[in-house]
């Protein structure tokens, strides 16, 4: 996303771009997908000032003025992301901790269906789906065996 699109976004929420909000953008860029504490160690490559605190009040801010957003996509802190034109949806692996994103395109029969059924209607951006991915289900995945081992 370019920098005139981040200051155009925030002077419409009336804000203007600081080099905090710039430092937090980037790394949100680079990283595709952290948490605060991700965002954080990226930030303090290059401004090691940065605090967390600093980094919260950032995202919430640049995520009330459409520039990130994030989801939940398991136990812990949110995951923060860019707000682009491709809406996806988050694939969380229970065994590796993997996550991957798909089309949320795949997803518009059921929540079309959803919609029509009871009403309610899905903010899809928050949508992050737990199981396992392609290479833990295989039958011969050794971190699928290695788990399977552990648990008992």
């Amino acid at each position: 996303m370019p920098s005139a699109h981040w200051e155009q976004q925030l002077r419409l929420g009336g804000y203007r771009i600081t080099p905090q909000r710039r430092l937090v953008l980037e790394a949100v860029e680079r990283l595709g997908h952290g948490s605060p504490d991700e965002i954080l160690s990226e930030v303090q490559r290059t401004s090691a000032g940065v605090n967390l605190s600093t980094i919260y009040r950032n995202l919430e801010m640049l995520e009330e003025v459409g520039l990130v957003t994030h989801s939940h996509l398991g136990h812990g802190a949110p995951t923060y992301h860019s707000v682009d034109d491709h809406v996806h949806i988050h694939l969380v692996c229970g065994i590796c901790d993997d996550v991957s994103s798909v089309d949320a395109v795949v997803a518009q029969e059921f929540l079309e269906q959803l919609r029509l059924t009871t009403g309610f209607v899905t903010d899809i951006t928050h949508i992050a789906l737990q199981g396992r991915c392609a290479s833990c289900s295989a039958p011969d995945s050794a971190v699928a065996v290695d788990k399977k081992h552990a648990d008992h």
